[in-house]
């Protein structure tokens, strides 16, 4: 029986319909709509698109902001 190897290349999108980039992200629409902070990118044609990056930048925010409240808990808890 003789093999093949198969090479599969993927191009992620950089913009993404809401309800992609509410997916990408782990929300719903609803959710994604309501806590995004940041808005989509009006297309010449008046599509509204969601850049990757916007949502990475947001989740980094978030993680970032996790970080400096278990910091200060720490640094609170040793002043006690």
């Amino acid at each position: 029986m003789s093999s093949a190897t198969l090479q599969i290349n993927i191009v992620p999108k950089r913009l993404m319909k809401r309800s992609e980039a509410a997916s990408y992200c782990g929300r719903t629409v609803k959710r994604f709509e309501v806590e995004a902070p940041f808005p989509p990118v009006r297309m010449p044609n008046g599509d509204l698109l969601y850049d990757r990056a916007d949502c990475d930048r947001w989740i980094d925010s978030l993680k970032a902001g996790a970080a400096d409240t278990e910091a200060d808990d720490i640094v609170a808890g040793l002043g006690s």
